[in-house]
């Protein structure tokens, strides 16, 4: 680990457009409803990046690497925001044998925004002071991508489906979440803070994020702590949008009395509480799941709360509940198992948590859905998108198939 860093925080006049300070080709961002956290630049005074085989559960190297580097810095907030004082992006893989990292980047320079007031944070370390203004970047000319069937054919994907089902009714689990590819080029040298924009403020409640080339919209928080209170929501149970406005009153009824959704839901409910336990206090969740609205579907949803124990962070939380059912399955080591022998790829960051971390644990983490990897090859940026769909008892491969077309959308629009 590298020397002590300082960190100072000061409000700022108002900016309009905080993803304008960016970096174009490799932008580090946490947005919802036009608030959140952006990297100025592309200075980064420390990463933490943990590959597989560590012997230990990624999450937890990287939560201790947190303590340290947070007990030794020198922060000065007076702000005390969501977002201020010292800040992580992080991107964790999805499963522990993953080829991928699982990264925490410490960026030098940050401009936040919440709630009308606005900051920027400088951090280096104690022996480079070196200052660096927070300068806006002209965004690039638009770009268009293409992206069609990855190592998962529609038709493989359904066999796969078929593969689970069987796995299901031998009794090995109850649910498993299976997902399929799209990969893809777009242009070198485009600006990929244009897709942020685009995901941001055509899904403006989901999360929108771009962590080391990971970029996506994410409807499902994972966990989140604020002043040590804990709060996540459980969405699991899908069905796209109606056509018009009777269509969706039907979609969403069907959605509502669906026994398999509902089971698939409670599922996921239950394994989100089971994980919070021990690490919180006081903890709730909602008696029923309620409807959560997007521009293209529908999601069953429930809210849970608590307070987080002595000590805690939200790096421990997202350790303690990823993988949960809703993007794994249930029980959880026999869907990850599932997972490895019936998808044809390594998921990578996709389904792995993603967020922000600060010196006092608070943090925003989601989890990377709706999403695309982004990695500058010779030829230009490849472009890996994922999407996926819950398999239970009655699941039908042709229904899930359309499920992920569904879930492709925003993603694929938004490349479009």
């Amino acid at each position: 680990m590298s020397s002590r860093l300082v960190v100072r925080t000061r409000e700022i006049d108002p900016i309009e457009d905080p993803l304008a300070y960016a970096d174009p080709a490799r932008p580090l961002a946490w947005l919802r409803r036009g608030d959140g956290i952006v990297a100025v630049g592309d200075d980064v005074v420390q990463t933490v990046a943990v590959p597989a085989g560590t012997g230990r559960p990624r999450s937890a190297v990287i939560a201790d690497a947190w303590r340290q580097v947070s007990a030794d810095a020198d922060i000065d907030d007076p702000l005390s925001l969501p977002g201020t004082g010292l800040v992580a992006f992080g991107a964790l893989a999805f499963d522990e044998d993953s080829a991928a990292e699982s990264v925490l980047v410490v960026p030098a320079l940050v401009v936040g925004r919440h709630r009308g007031r606005t900051w920027l944070t400088r951090i280096h370390s104690a022996e480079d002071d070196r200052s660096t203004d927070a300068v806006t970047r002209p965004y690039g000319p638009h770009w268009a991508g293409t992206v069609g069937p990855g190592a998962q054919s529609p038709q493989g994907y359904q066999d796969s489906v078929r593969g689970a089902l069987a796995r299901i009714a031998d009794g090995e689990l109850s649910k498993v979440v299976l997902a399929r590819d799209l990969t893809g080029s777009i242009p070198a040298g485009s600006d990929l803070r244009r897709l942020v924009r685009a995901l941001s403020t055509g899904y403006p409640d989901t999360w929108a994020f771009a962590v080391d080339g990971l970029i996506g919209a994410s409807p499902e928080t994972l966990v989140t702590v604020q002043q040590r209170t804990v709060t996540a929501r459980v969405l699991a149970g899908t069905i796209g949008r109606g056509a018009d406005a009777d269509a969706d009153t039907a979609a969403s009824a069907h959605l509502a009395s669906s026994t398999k959704d509902l089971d698939e839901h409670q599922y996921a409910v239950q394994s989100v509480l089971a994980s919070l336990r021990p690490h919180t206090r006081a903890l709730a969740a909602s008696e029923q799941p309620f409807l959560l609205k997007l521009p293209n579907l529908f999601h069953l949803a429930t809210d849970v709360e608590g307070e987080l124990a002595e000590g805690g962070s939200s790096l421990d939380l997202v350790g303690a509940l990823h993988p949960t059912a809703a993007v794994a399955g249930t029980p959880t080591p026999a869907a990850i198992a599932a997972i490895r022998e019936l998808e044809p790829f390594d998921r990578g960051r996709y389904a792995g948590p993603v967020g922000w971390v600060d010196a006092h644990g608070n943090g925003e983490w989601a989890i990377a859905l709706r999403c695309a990897q982004f990695t500058a090859v010779e030829e230009g940026i490849a472009v890996t998108a994922y999407a996926g769909a819950g398999i239970v008892a009655g699941s039908d491969p042709e229904s899930e198939l359309l499920e992920t077309r569904v879930k492709f959308r925003p993603l694929v629009d938004a490349l479009a």
